[in-house]
């Protein structure tokens, strides 16, 4: 016998009475009839006079309620007003829950799904249906969706899960409410859990959010639901909803709509293991991780926005439909394709060098021939395919560069496993969220890396590099080394390789603009890359390379040619001396150098212990690069001044694009006599495009990218070599491709602010989020900070803006000749100085001992930290380092 449900109270935040109405629904079991409390847009939709195009099903967990979804009920309606496709949205209470009725009897998993089948056959639900689920609400939804697919359009998701790997304890919270003699107590007799998952929102709620939320679990009687909710987690097959479970699983794993899943990665309960899970059982779904997000998504990030505008992309009438898989790629176009590790198959039996290593540890060089880097990639290869690994796999590389990295890399691309590669300068925080966030299924790394991914509970199987004691396998969790996977693959036939447009890699950003993000190449991708670098350069077999860059050290062996890793510590790039560079010019014979902008710093700052030997050989080289950050004239001059003969180049690019456009030292000099500010990059290479879409006066990038020179706007680009996408990042990749041009070319929209010239030649003038929006306009960093550079008192200058957007202030930071000890105000002589020198209205000058920078390139300034630091100092904060 159903109880009447409680009216829904007055003065909810964010809700419209009008949405609230109860619904009496038989249950089809027994015949009983529940009222159902639901927020229903229909109404609303009656009286703006609009048709539906379809429903948005959502259902909410537990311990919450319809009030979870009130957001995208409002912005539902909001959005029908202005005329875009319109979607009614019931938000239900699930029985026991919330304001609908107190059965007397708790639910089952399988009772749930058919309760909600109960209660959309009695509202006469027709298609075409999106179901939105979170918590154990989104198995329930998902065990709908199973049931109808004649109405099914297309399913949402926020954290939820459908399976539990067999082995591994049930998330702690979970363990913790449902133990003996805790379950009651903390879930029925007090509004412990209730108020504990009130808690995970990030940031906290509002008290009257939080009030909302309790309204309808006032007493004991009211959150019997909450426990039997919590009491029916099925774990194994002794569970009364496992079996049903098991069929829901199943039953996704069928489903072929399209699929949105939005994920706050920071959930104690449902984490990136069960993301991972249904990624595998939906491969075509669109994912987004909100970083920094937690069990209450709905909560923290702007998830209904999300949601409308991912309906309007995929499922309104229209829509493009997804992908067959999330994996799958046309052809960039008909150039031909070499897979990257060709040339170890061209070079098999050729005993010269392919790798000479002189930063290995102890003082020794390793040198490392073409035959046998070759045997150790096919073993490699071999032993991790027998051993389970499979195409599409994805394995984390934590080792150092060097020749034991460059073969697992080659081995793993050689078997289509998918190399996930994120820089140890990100620091512990950052590489722990870029390896969880990439759920590897492998874990390939020295004691150092694997003692991370134990302590920070990172996913997969884990592979040491060096023979471990038995003592240590065990505590890091090892399964098997290097050299047993190597022995296991000796005389091992390989598997098929893996085709031009499988997923091959996800490269992840420095993390100096905000979380790094995973990049995703293909194996297609990743040979244009090699093929423009070697195209541009016209490299060759003979060249040879010394790469003082990591990134460029592994593509040594795909380009053909032996390269020479210099004697440094290759994590931080000031460790490289000038002495180091022509020493592996010599060991390797190189007519090429490729080196980080921060490490060109220390190279010619130790020019002086040259001898006339090391000179004699960097005399030999032919092309220098700087890659990794734009570098100015006299810092690149310096360096052509140690190799005399060679031809410098600086080129452009990012992750993203590791190569946009380049430029020579003459091409800068010649550059120096124009009018324009910014630091000027060239132009693009082969056959890449660039574009700028203008910026608005809130320092927007709104305008259609265009050509014409002159204007300031985000940078735009097109490329072969260009990723494929981020990696579960749906609205980032949306963003990145948003009003870009609608050519059948692949475009991406940096976050870099520049403009073109007349010549065609590329201006950076910073990133988009250090734009000033100030009362005259937006304004570009770069170009007033070379203003005040060419003060002889000035080594580097930060320009950042205080003060409310649109009537941002410029202040001046900068690092001193000589350095100060201590950050502080300019002496009056030298704030004058730098402000006749400035076209800004400068409202401070800063000195400060060092700019800070971003961890991987120890070049970039971090202008947002700065800004921050330096509008809490002028507002009488301490002066402390920025």
């Amino acid at each position: 016998m159903s109880a009447l449900t409680t009216p829904l109270p007055a003065g909810l935040p964010d809700i419209d009475p009008s949405w609230s109405r109860v619904v009496r629904v038989a249950d089809s079991a027994t015949g009983d009839a529940h009222d159902w409390h639901l927020l229903d847009t229909a109404g609303a939709l009656d009286r703006l006079g609009v048709s539906p195009v379809g429903t948005i099903l959502a259902v909410h967990g537990n311990p919450t309620w319809s009030y979870l979804w009130r957001r995208i009920v409002g912005a539902s309606v909001e959005a029908a007003a202005t005329g875009a496709p319109a979607w009614r949205v019931i938000a239900v209470d699930q029985l026991n829950m919330g304001f609908s009725a107190r059965t007397g009897a708790p639910r089952t998993l399988q009772q749930r799904v058919s309760d909600l089948g109960d209660l959309t056959d009695e509202l006469g639900l027709a298609g075409p249906v999106v179901t939105l689920g979170h918590d154990w609400g989104g198995v329930v939804a998902l065990g709908w969706a199973v049931d109808h697919p004649e109405l099914l359009a297309g399913i949402t998701s926020l954290n939820t899960a459908v399976h539990h790997p067999e082995g591994v304890p049930i998330p702690a919270p979970l363990r913790l409410a449902t133990a003996r003699g805790v379950l009651a107590t903390s879930t029925v007799t007090t509004p412990a859990f209730l108020e504990a998952t009130l808690a995970l929102a990030r940031p906290a709620l509002a008290p009257e959010v939080k009030d909302a939320y309790r309204a309808p679990y006032r007493s004991a009687a009211d959150r019997s639901g909450i426990g039997a909710f919590v009491a029916d987690i099925p774990v194994d097959d002794g569970d009364a909803s496992f079996g049903e479970l098991r069929r829901i699983a199943a039953g996704v794993s069928m489903l072929t709509v399209p699929a949105l899943l939005l994920w706050g990665p920071d959930d104690p309960i449902f984490g990136d293991r069960y993301l991972d899970d249904l990624v595998d059982r939906l491969p075509h779904a669109d994912v987004h991780r909100f970083e920094g997000a937690g069990h209450l998504i709905a909560e923290d990030r702007p998830y209904a926005d999300a949601v409308l505008t991912w309906l309007a992309d995929r499922v309104a009438p229209g829509a493009a439909a997804p992908l067959a898989t999330r994996d799958a790629h046309p052809p960039i176009d008909d150039a031909p394709y070499a897979p990257l590790w060709s040339a170890l198959d061209r070079r098999r039996e050729d005993d010269a060098d392919a790798i000479i290593d002189m930063a290995a540890r102890g003082g020794r060089t390793r040198h490392v021939s073409w035959r046998r880097l070759d045997d150790r990639v096919r073993r490699i290869a071999a032993g991790l395919a027998s051993g389970g690994v499979r195409r599409g796999q994805r394995v984390s590389v934590l080792v150092p560069p060097g020749p034991t990295l460059t073969a697992v890399i080659y081995a793993c691309l050689r078997i289509g496993a998918v190399v996930v590669v994120a820089d140890a300068g990100l620091g512990v925080r950052g590489l722990s969220r870029a390896v969880r966030g990439a759920w590897p299924d492998v874990v390939i790394g020295e004691v150092k890396g694997l003692a991370a991914a134990k302590t920070l509970g990172w996913p997969g199987v884990r592979i040491s590099t060096a023979t471990l004691p038995w003592a240590s396998r065990r505590a890091l969790g090892v399964s098997h080394s290097l050299a047993k996977i190597a022995a296991r693959g000796t005389g091992a036939s390989l598997p098929a390789e893996p085709s031009p447009d499988d997923l091959a890699a996800i490269l992840y950003t420095s993390g100096s603009t905000g979380p790094a993000k995973g990049v995703r190449y293909t194996h297609r991708q990743l040979s244009a890359v090699r093929d423009v670098l070697a195209a541009h350069f016209a490299i060759t077999e003979e060249t040879g390379l010394v790469t003082g860059f990591a990134p460029f050290a592994l593509l040594g062996p795909a380009l053909g040619t032996r390269s020479a890793t210099p004697d440094m510590d290759v994590s931080a790039p000031r460790t490289l001396t000038a002495r180091a560079v022509a020493a592996a010019v010599r060991a390797a014979d190189a007519r090429m150098v490729f080196l980080s902008p921060a490490a060109i710093l220390n190279v010619v700052a130790t020019a002086g212990e040259l001898t006339d030997d090391d000179r004699d050989a960097l005399a030999e080289v032919a092309t220098f690069l700087s890659t990794g950050a734009p570098v100015g004239e006299p810092l690149l001059a310096a360096t052509a001044a140690l190799m005399p003969n060679a031809e410098p180049h600086t080129p452009y690019g990012m992750t993203e694009c590791l190569l946009v456009t380049d430029i020579t030292l003459d091409g800068i000099r010649a550059s120096a006599t124009a009018p324009d500010r910014g630091v000027c990059v060239g132009v693009p290479i082969g056959s890449n495009r660039v574009l700028i879409s203008a910026l608005d006066s809130g320092g927007r990038p709104v305008g259609p990218p265009a050509s014409e020179p002159g204007v300031l706007g985000e940078v735009v680009i097109s490329a072969r070599h260009l990723k494929s996408s981020y990696d579960r990042l749906w609205l980032t990749d949306r963003a990145a491709a948003d009003n870009t041009p609608d050519d059948g070319g692949r475009w991406h929209r940096t976050g870099d602010v520049g403009h073109l010239d007349a010549q065609g030649r590329l201006w950076i003038d910073g990133r988009l989020p250090h734009v000033l929006t100030t009362a005259d306009g937006p304004v570009a960093p770069v170009g007033p900070e070379q203003e005040l550079e060419r003060s002889g008192r000035v080594r580097r200058a930060a320009v950042v803006g205080v003060g409310p957007e649109g009537l941002r202030q410029a202040v001046a930071v900068v690092e001193t000749v000589p350095a100060v000890s201590r950050p502080g105000l300019a002496p009056a002589d030298l704030a004058a100085e730098l402000r006749a020198l400035s076209s800004l209205s400068l409202v401070a000058v800063l000195t400060v001992p060092e700019l800070p920078t971003d961890i991987r390139h120890n070049s970039k300034i971090d202008r947002r930290r700065l800004s921050m630091w330096a509008d809490a100092t002028l507002a009488g904060g301490r002066m402390g380092r920025p």
